[in-house]
C-alpha cells in the first residue's frame, strides 16, 4: 500500500474552492466546507491522511513540504483553482520526483484530457465518484485495469472507462466520514455562516433528481439518480458525533437535496429527533407541511434553498422544477414552523435583464429570509449551462476567478452586460440587509446571544468591507467579483 496522502491545497487567500464547496471563489466571510470527498478514500486506505491546507492555515511552500514525505498525493482541483494546484503538484514534483499525483474533483471529470495538459507532473485524474479508483491506485495495481481514471503513459493519454455509480448498500459500506474529520482535521477552523458555530457537515446520499442547468455536481459527477444511505447507517454515524465533537452545535447534511426521498427525511429525522441534535440540510422550496413538521419536530433548524431568480421565465429556462407560487407555499409554512431559510439567488442566468433582476430583488425581501447568498452564474465545464453560453457567445471573459481569487462576472447578454450583473450584487445585497427590520432583528440577536456575538460582529465587519471592496473594484475591473455572502452553496 503506497503511502498516501489526501490534499486541499491551499490556492487564494480565504479560496473556500477544494473538496468540500459546489461553487468556488473567495468568500466575503470566514466560510470554510469540510472536505467530504477527500474522508471518504481517506478512510478506506491504511495509514493515510487528509490534509486540508485552507482552514489550517498552509500556504503553497509548508503544503508542499508535507506532501514530499508521500508516495501518493491525491490533489482536490477545480475549475477556478486548476492552474494553482498544478503549481502546487509541479513543486511537490520537485520535491519528490517519484510521487504519484492524480487530481479529482468536477473539472477532471468534465476536462479530463484538458487537465492532464495543464501540466506533466498531474499524473492521472480520477473522474466522478472516485473513492474506489484511489483506492486501487493506493494498493499499486496496474492502472489501465483501474475504472474511472485518465492518466498519462509514455506522451499519451489514456481514458479508463467509467466505473459504476456507487448503490446505496454500496454508501453504507464506506467509512464514515466525521471519523476521518476527527483523526485528521479540527472541526473548530470549519465555520459556514449560515450554521451555528461550530457545527459539523456529512453526506447522507448522493446524487440530485432535479435537472437545473447551472448546477455543477449532479450533472457532471454524481448523477440525477439520488442514491442514499440507510436511515440506520445515518443514525449509526451520528449518535457517535456528539463524542467526536464535544462542543459541535450543529450537524449540516450537506446532499444536494436531502427532502428529494421525503419518507427517508422523515425517518432520519424523527430518529436524530432521540438524540436530540440540531441540524440543518439542502432542499428545494417544494417540501408539504406536514414534512416539515415531523422535520421542524426532529431537531430541523435551517433549510438551504435555492430560489435563483424571482422571474418565472428564468426558472423554466433553467428547469428549476419548483415555481414561484409552489416558493411562496413554502417559505409561508416554514415561517409559520419557525424553520430559518437561507436563500440563494443567482444574477446572470439566461434571460436575464435589468426588469428580471429588480423581481429577484424584491422577491428576495418577500421572502424574508434569515440569511441571503447572490451568486453570479458561472458556466462550469460539463454544464448546460457552459454549453449554453459557450453556443451563444455570451461568455467575456476567461478563467472564472481573477488574480485574486474573486469570480468575475463572465457572461453579457444582449439585454444586460457584465457590468450592469456584477453591480446588481451589491445592490441585492444592500436592499436585504439594509432594510430597518431586518437589521433591528439581527441587533437583538447580538445583545441576547452571547455564543454567537463575537461571529456576528466579525461577519459583518468582513461583509462591510468586502462590499467596499466590491464598489472599488466596479470602478476599475467590474467583471471581478466575490460570490457569496453565505458559503458558497446554491445547488438546491
Amino acid at each position: 500500500m503506497m503511502k498516501t496522502l489526501f490534499l486541499n491545497p491551499p490556492s487564494y487567500e480565504d479560496f473556500d474552492g477544494g473538496a468540500g464547496s459546489r461553487y468556488q471563489a473567495k468568500r466575503e466571510v470566514w466560510s470554510f466546507w469540510y472536505p467530504t470527498w477527500l474522508a471518504y478514500p481517506a478512510g478506506m486506505i491504511p495509514g493515510s491522511r487528509l490534509l486540508d491546507a485552507p482552514p489550517e492555515g498552509l500556504n503553497q511552500d509548508e503544503s508542499v513540504a508535507i506532501a514530499g514525505d508521500y508516495d501518493f498525493v491525491v490533489i482536490h482541483t477545480s475549475t477556478p483553482s486548476l492552474r494553482k494546484d498544478a503549481e502546487t503538484a509541479e513543486k511537490i514534483k520537485t520535491k519528490n520526483r517519484d510521487v504519484v499525483i492524480a487530481m479529482v474533483g468536477g473539472q477532471v471529470t468534465a476536462q479530463p484530457e484538458e487537465t492532464l495538459r495543464v501540466s506533466e507532473a498531474i499524473d492521472l485524474v480520477g473522474r466522478k465518484e472516485f473513492d474506489y479508483s484511489m483506492k486501487e491506485v493506493a494498493e499499486g495495481r496496474e492502472w489501465s485495469t483501474i475504472g474511472g481514471i485518465s492518466y498519462r503513459r509514455d506522451g499519451k493519454v489514456y481514458h479508463n472507462p467509467d466505473r459504476p455509480q456507487l448503490t446505496g448498500p454500496e454508501l453504507d459500506e464506506l467509512p464514515f466520514a466525521t471519523e476521518i474529520y476527527a483523526r485528521d482535521l479540527d472541526y473548530k477552523k470549519y465555520n459556514s455562516p449560515y450554521c451555528q458555530y461550530p457545527y459539523v457537515s456529512l453526506y447522507t446520499g448522493r446524487g440530485c433528481p432535479a435537472r437545473c442547468t447551472f448546477c455543477l455536481w449532479p450533472q457532471v459527477t454524481t448523477g440525477h439518480s439520488y442514491r442514499t444511505r440507510s436511515p440506520e447507517n445515518v443514525f449509526a454515524e451520528v449518535k457517535n458525533m456528539r463524542r467526536l465533537f464535544p462542543e459541535m452545535r450543529e450537524i449540516f447534511f450537506d446532499d444536494d437535496t436531502f427532502t428529494a426521498d421525503r419518507d427517508r427525511a422523515r425517518r432520519i429525522a424523527q430518529d436524530i429527533g432521540t438524540l436530540g441534535y440540531t441540524w440543518s440540510t439542502n432542499s428545494r422550496a417544494n417540501v408539504d407541511y406536514e414534512t416539515l413538521k415531523i422535520m421542524k419536530d426532529g431537531g430541523l433548524r435551517l433549510f438551504v434553498i435555492g430560489y435563483e431568480s424571482g422571474n418565472e421565465q428564468i426558472l423554466k429556462n433553467i428547469k428549476k422544477g419548483v415555481d414561484i407560487r409552489r416558493a411562496r407555499q413554502f417559505t409561508e409554512d416554514c415561517h409559520k414552523l419557525g424553520i430559518l431559510i437561507h436563500g440563494t439567488f443567482i444574477f446572470g442566468l439566461p434571460g436575464e435583464t435589468k426588469e428580471t433582476i429588480r423581481q429577484t430583488i424584491d422577491f428576495a425581501k418577500e421572502m424574508d429570509c434569515e440569511t441571503i447568498q447572490v451568486s453570479l452564474a458561472s458556466p462550469y465545464p460539463g454544464t448546460h449551462f457552459y454549453d449554453f453560453v459557450k453556443k451563444n457567445g455570451y461568455e467575456v471573459v476567461d478563467p472564472l476567478v481573477d488574480a485574486g481569487g474573486y469570480q468575475k462576472c463572465t457572461v453579457s447578454y444582449p439585454e444586460i452586460s457584465a457590468d450592469e450583473i456584477y453591480e446588481s450584487v451589491e445592490k441585492a445585497y444592500r436592499e436585504f440587509y439594509f432594510r430597518p427590520r431586518y437589521m433591528a432583528k439581527k441587533l437583538k440577536q447580538i445583545v441576547f446571544d452571547a455564543h454567537e456575538r463575537p461571529r456576528l460582529l466579525a461577519e459583518g465587519k468582513q461583509f462591510l468591507k468586502t462590499m467596499w471592496h466590491r464598489r472599488a473594484e466596479s470602478k476599475t475591473a467590474r467583471t471581478a467579483a466575490p460570490l457569496t455572502a453565505g458559503g458558497g452553496e446554491a445547488s438546491a
